[in-house]
């Protein structure tokens, strides 16, 4: 018989390490912005502006500050982040486009630090630099031995799901999908003749049929299956009615256990529907934006690590914990009391039309209650 729990790590947009931004303004920054950064320094220069000196160089364990010790405490059995910037040297800018990431091959250890079991690349950076930018980024976590879904060199490899085998516990499976609504070019779309990102038409009942066609090839009993989805805006609290009814209904019918939301900047309200955690969004983990201002009053500086523990026999969530964090001086921090009690404030205030309410904890943890 199956142990009882297993426990899944999940966050928002990883965007680290990132080398060149071909042109600004920064959609984060509609009213202070540097134009035409051309490379990391600049944010880094924005960011010591304001807060004061970045220790440099540093490790690559730096920019998860304390959020290392977290996840070592908590011992998730799977570690799962959406990494929003392609890994690259190519210089095969996608032209047209306005904002261009990447993240220098070499400091893939950024990652491997972190431990971090999967990649979910179904989102409106990873092909920045073109078809070059998203093979050597597929090849990169592959030579790290990093798994990663939602991207591939054809549609059969964008679609198939990423597995980790828990010893003696199951597996968790995970499927990454995009929508255009989070801003991923049409163009991107994979083919069975077109390397690319898995981007779903519509959300429709028919691509919930298909998406149940392609859990019910791989699932089997014990299983925890995750849709990671990019979808939505970056800014707002407001949850479209279309995403909730699609994450509904990839629950009943299409066989999934976790929904994983990511695109907005900041944390989004929180569902548990029939027993199963939807994260509409997750908002940014790490990214270089403190220096730049615009949209304060969302406190994207903010963010939390989202540990779920789930029952693989009954598929349902046994406990949602979250750590509050605090990106400072390049860095996750842990989070003071004020600011986990406001994030606190902010999940009930969203979480009140789901039914869902936290409460904060020792260590300023984040309690689910449903």
């Amino acid at each position: 018989m199956l142990p009882q729990s297993i426990t899944t790590f999940l966050c928002g947009d990883v965007m680290t390490g990132r080398g060149i931004d071909q042109v600004l303004p920064h959609p984060s920054a509609p009213r202070i912005y540097e134009p035409y950064m051309q490379s990391a320094r600049g944010y880094l220069a924005l960011a010591e502006r304001r807060y004061g000196p970045i220790l440099h160089p540093a490790g690559f364990s730096y920019i998860w500050g304390d959020a290392i010790f977290e996840l070592e405490k908590m011992a998730p059995d799977a570690r799962i982040i959406n990494l929003e910037t392609s890994v690259t040297t190519s210089a095969a800018y996608w032209e047209g486009k306005g904002i261009n990431y990447r993240m220098h091959p070499d400091n893939i250890p950024v990652i491997l630090v972190a431990k971090i079991d999967v990649c979910a690349l179904a989102n409106n950076h990873v092909l920045d630099w073109g078809y070059p930018g998203l093979a050597e980024t597929l090849l990169t976590l592959e030579n790290a031995g990093v798994k990663c879904a939602g991207a591939g060199l054809d549609l059969n490899e964008a679609e198939s799901p990423a597995t980790v085998e828990i010893a003696g516990k199951g597996r968790v499976i995970v499927f990454s999908f995009g929508t255009a609504s989070s801003g991923i070019p049409k163009e991107w779309q994979a083919s069975k003749s077109r390397a690319g990102v898995n981007l779903l038409p519509d959300l429709t009942d028919g691509t919930v049929r298909y998406i149940g066609e392609k859990v019910h090839e791989v699932k089997r009993q014990g299983d925890i299956v995750i849709a990671s989805i990019h979808w939505g805006g970056n800014w707002g609290y407001e949850i479209p009615r279309e995403h909730e009814l699609f994450a509904h209904n990839l629950c009943d019918e299409a066989g999934v256990d976790i929904i994983h939301g990511h695109s907005s900047h900041h944390v989004l309200g929180i569902e548990i529907y029939r027993d199963k955690p939807i994260i509409y969004g997750c908002g940014d983990i790490i990214n270089d934006y403190e220096g730049i201002g615009g949209y304060e009053e969302f406190r994207a500086d903010l963010s939390l690590l989202y540990f779920v523990r789930m029952d693989p026999v009954k598929g349902g969530l046994t406990s949602l914990l979250m750590k509050p964090m605090q990106m400072k001086r390049f860095r996750l921090n842990r989070a003071s009391q004020a600011d986990a009690e406001w994030l606190s404030d902010i999940l009930n205030r969203e979480g009140k039309r789901f039914g869902t309410s936290v409460e904060v904890g020792a260590e300023n943890t984040l309690h689910m209650h449903w």
